[in-house]
């Protein structure tokens, strides 16, 4: 089995980086949007809504599983924001995060997808196991 990594390591797809396979253009929102505002940004096919300063400092991520939270726990979406259900200081990468590390930080974390953030902690894409897929299938292409 190592062997096989090894040698998935030592090609095309283990060479790229985030960078290369990241969605540049990600639906952000702040603290005070409304929790209904970011779960429509979901029906709009963002799986997780990442959550940003004046700045574009990443401060925290709002994912289906927070909405699902709130609403079980009886709050309306439309009185509350995504600052109260947002998980805080979220996993995230840089776009110079390798695949390989990247497949490890989303298995580890049982994420389905991370933010990307330069070295300054600004949000710069956002990246998915489906990116990650995609980035394969075009290497080995």
């Amino acid at each position: 089995m190592t062997e096989g990594r090894g040698a998935l390591r030592e090609s095309k797809f283990g060479q790229l980086t985030v960078r290369m396979i990241m969605e540049k253009e990600v639906q952000s929102a702040d603290k005070e949007t409304e929790a209904e505002m970011v779960a429509s940004y979901m029906m709009e096919g963002f799986g997780s809504v990442p959550i940003i300063d004046g700045k574009s400092k990443l401060l925290g991520i709002v994912s289906e599983f927070d909405l699902l939270a709130a609403l079980r726990k009886g709050k309306k979406l439309n009185e509350v924001t995504a600052g109260e259900i947002m998980t805080a200081n979220p996993v995230s990468v840089t776009q110079d995060t390798n695949v390989m590390t990247l497949i490890d930080v989303l298995q580890n974390n049982h994420l389905i997808r991370v933010p990307v953030v330069d070295s300054t902690g600004k949000l710069i894409g956002i990246v998915a196991r489906r990116d990650l897929l995609r980035g394969y299938l075009q290497a080995m292409a």
